[in-house]
């Protein structure tokens, strides 16, 4: 399986000095889940309730101990479901055999919420049949080590398709897998093409494949992912737009099926 999860022509630190700082001073102010936030600008992602729901994908330890190894390759979320299990990713971070598991909350090679063995992956037709950019999604079902539910430990996002892309400014959350801490980005959302969306925020670098898109009311409206495999360069990315297609998955996933 590759380890790249995105392409990426370019990499940049998350923050970029004085850049930051006028932009913080110049930007306008949107709503999303954590809040007030300048738009557009890329900065490290305070460590919040709603940053505890966002972690890293790893490969598991060869021992099978549950424990981190390696470094970090994707991002995921947890989100809302009955089984309280369930985590939300781009379909092309779940390529592949080897064991993963997922860490909300990850910073500085910590784990505060624990490591989450990834049990069982739910990928759509259009992935597994021919990698369609179009169905670059993916749930996971994951197990910790105390037989707690994820979501009992640090609660979950709405996944939501259907909504309008573009219908309000949204939080983008992920780890580039160059940091040890996860960025953070507000903007509004545009559409791409009638399939994809995209938003423009700087310095997402790879690692930040399968980062959430949760707007204000909580709701995961996009997933970093889709088009380029989220993004040819660091300061746009994509996200499938979350139609019907979503919807099924989410109900296989929450089903078992």
């Amino acid at each position: 399986m590759k380890r790249i999860s995105r392409i990426s022509v370019t990499s940049r630190p998350a923050l970029l000095g004085a850049v930051v700082m006028l932009a913080l001073t110049s930007a306008s102010v949107a709503s999303a889940d954590d809040g007030p936030g300048p738009l557009g600008v890329t900065a490290d992602a305070a460590a919040t309730r709603h940053a505890a729901r966002v972690g890293a994908l790893f490969e598991a330890d060869a021992d099978g101990a549950g424990g981190l190894s390696g470094d970090h390759f994707c991002t995921a979320s947890v989100v809302h479901s009955p089984g309280g299990d369930l985590i939300v990713t781009a379909a092309h971070c779940m390529g592949g055999d080897g064991d993963l598991v997922f860490a909300p909350g990850y910073r500085d090679g910590r784990a505060p919420y624990g490591v989450w063995k990834v049990t069982r992956r739910f990928l759509p037709e259009g992935w597994t049949s021919g990698q369609d950019e179009d169905s670059d999604l993916a749930f996971a079902a994951v197990t910790g080590p105390d037989g707690r539910r994820i979501e009992d430990v640090v609660g979950g996002n709405r996944f939501t398709p259907g909504t309008a892309t573009g219908a309000t400014a949204v939080t983008v959350t992920g780890y580039p897998d160059s940091r040890q801490v996860p960025v953070r980005c507000v903007n509004k959302p545009a559409a791409h093409s009638r399939t994809q969306q995209r938003i423009d925020c700087p310095d997402f670098t790879g690692g930040t494949s399968g980062s959430p898109w949760v707007n204000g009311d909580g709701q995961v409206v996009g997933v970093l992912g889709g088009h380029e495999q989220g993004g040819a360069t660091a300061d746009v990315s994509y996200s499938v737009v979350l139609r019907d297609e979503a919807a099924r998955l989410y109900e296989d996933a929450v089903a078992g099926l």
